[in-house]
């Protein structure tokens, strides 16, 4: 179903008051995402995985990211206040331990 702008600014600005407060990601982060999805009339279920396990190649680190949209999105989500350099590192490190069919296009290195 396509939204018109006007309902998708309507559920932004709902979105925006619900998560006001959102401050821990453990507790907190796929109904964020969930939530997001919606904005844009996006069933989450349909194109996301939440903790998609990854493996780096010499099998030495493993990690789970966040959230996964193949082919499109990697996000990996922290709590209010963490250090976003070392999530972009996480992020990239994981992006470098899919597989090349797993990974998108537009790769970030």
């Amino acid at each position: 179903m396509r939204l018109s702008w006007n309902e998708v600014r309507a559920r932004a600005a709902k979105f925006a008051r619900e998560h006001a407060d959102d401050k821990d990601e453990r507790s907190q982060s796929q109904r964020f995402w969930i939530d997001f999805f919606d904005i844009f009339g996006l069933d989450s279920r349909r194109v996301t995985t939440f903790e998609k396990r990854v493996q780096q190649l010499d099998a030495t680190k493993r990690g789970f990211i966040d959230l996964y949209w193949p082919g499109t999105l990697i996000i990996e989500h922290k709590s209010a206040g963490r250090d976003l350099l070392s999530a972009t590192k996480q992020a990239l490190d994981y992006f470098d331990w899919l597989s090349e069919k797993e990974r998108f296009r537009y790769g970030a290195r």
